[in-house]
């Protein structure tokens, strides 16, 4: 291909997101405030003039997009028409006793049954909602974290950015129980991209937990493009989780953007098993002494999976720590990416950080590649951080064997106390359940699995 041909064909890329917006935009204007339309647009534009990452873009030289960027998606209009009931919900976990939000293609459908009851002073709820009618503060942030100067899929994002859920907990409350965020992509009769977007504002000394669950109701090529943006307040506390489960189908691409105050905790585990292609991309900025901030993940992928993890934690104040662990199961000729940095800013001194990767690859096919990242500009801090990538220990299996347990046996035991390391941390004990029951099952179909 040429370089002309290579050019067309980026353009074309972009064309049919360019003329989606064009047709929304009529839309929204006749019922969204100014500063609203603004933002979009800005974004739009962004979008525009950067197009779609390709392989010479240093953050995604491992990741090529070809398959995603040449499906002419089109924009989910709204709910299906038949949305699924709460008996035939592929849900990941369900907890009677959680406040449970339902999306289907990215727009906010109803409550699920819950006993929950939520704290006082709390905002939960559709975020197109609560921007026309909650509190001052979810209007302030949006847009001000996840930027999208640099990032096409936050910019794509911003300039659709329509519904999702919002969370807001003034100072001082502490909601009891979780707040379980559902997004479920039912794919029509062509491709259908939906563009959810998530405000988690925990203000001084509030405390929540919130579980993002994405699904697939169907068959069809979908793509979800997520973006959350968390604001911590100071002394906040957030359990943050999220379970990626869509079909093997699905393109999945999520940005995570904690900003975090004085004395606040962030705590994040994110667990990959769907997708075709699924990108995460975890960003915290520490801007207050005393922050505590813990990144976590699991992602399994099997047959063509391709599965890319990024992170970068910004220590931007002094006396802050930081914790984080991801690891890969790849079988088949599934393909893993962890790009981690940790970047440690002048005026960060004290700070510790640890930063771990490790990858399981049980077959000779499966590909990781893997790149652990200090920037450290402050000379009084303890950073540590490594790489490791193995098979399963031969001496282990001859011993599992030994005593009497047939090989998949033996290996499926191997491979769930590889991953337990990060299962066993989840804090929701219905949720570690799950988790647990999902690991059980061939790498690579957890995604597909309908029900547990």
């Amino acid at each position: 291909m040429t370089e002309y041909d290579t050019m067309t064909a980026l353009l074309e890329d972009k064309d049919i997101y360019l003329s989606s917006f064009a047709a929304r935009e009529k839309k929204w204007k006749a019922s969204d405030p100014t500063w609203l339309a603004k933002l979009r647009q800005a974004a739009i534009d962004r979008f525009a003039a950067l197009g779609f990452p390709t392989l010479d873009d240093e953050e995604w030289r491992s990741t090529p997009l070809t398959a995603l960027t040449r499906i002419p998606f089109q924009l989910a209009t709204g709910p299906v028409q038949e949305p699924p009931t709460e008996a035939t919900l592929p849900l990941t976990v369900t907890g009677k006793d959680w406040t449970q939000l339902l999306f289907v293609n990215g727009q906010f459908v109803r409550l699920l049954p819950s006993t929950a009851e939520l704290a006082s002073g709390a905002v939960v709820g559709s975020l197109a909602q609560a921007l026309r009618n909650g509190p001052a503060a979810l209007k302030d942030h949006l847009g001000r974290h996840a930027d999208c100067e640099d990032n096409a899929f936050i910019a794509l994002n911003t300039a659709f950015l329509d519904d999702g859920a919002a969370v807001q907990l003034p100072k001082n409350c502490v909601n009891p129980q979780p707040i379980h965020l559902i997004f479920l992509s039912v794919p029509g009769s062509e491709p259908t991209a939906c563009h959810p977007r998530n405000l988690i504002v925990l203000e001084a000394n509030s405390q929540a937990t919130v579980v993002e669950s994405y699904l697939t109701a169907g068959e069809g090529d979908s793509f979800t493009n997520a973006v959350t943006e968390v604001v911590l307040g100071e002394g906040a506390c957030l359990d943050y989780y999220k379970v990626q489960r869509e079909s093997q189908e699905a393109f999945h691409v999520h940005t995570l953007q904690v900003q975090q105050a004085r004395s606040s905790q962030f705590s994040s585990h994110s667990f990959t098993f769907g997708g075709r292609l699924s990108r995460s991309d975890s960003n915290a900025v520490l801007d207050g002494e005393g922050c505590e901030c813990t990144l976590n993940g699991l992602y399994l992928g099997g047959g063509e999976q391709l599965i890319d993890n990024h992170t970068r934690i910004d220590h931007a104040k002094p006396h802050c720590a930081s914790h984080e662990l991801y690891k890969g199961i790849l079988d088949g000729k599934a393909h893993g990416i962890f790009n981690g940095k940790i970047h440690v800013h002048p005026d960060a001194q004290k700070t510790d950080a640890k930063q771990t990767n490790q990858t399981l690859l049980l077959s000779e096919d499966a590909i990781i590649n893997t790149k652990p990242q200090l920037e450290i500009y402050a000379d009084d801090v303890k950073c540590t951080h490594g790489a490791t990538v193995g098979q399963l220990d031969a001496l282990a299996l001859f011993y599992l064997r030994s005593r009497g347990l047939g090989l998949a046996e033996a290996r499926a035991l191997l491979v769930y106390a590889f991953a337990n390391d990060i299962i066993g941390r989840v804090k929701i004990e219905s949720l570690r359940t799950e988790l647990e029951q999902l690991l059980r099952l061939p790498v690579g179909s957890a995604g597909d699995e309908r029900r547990a």
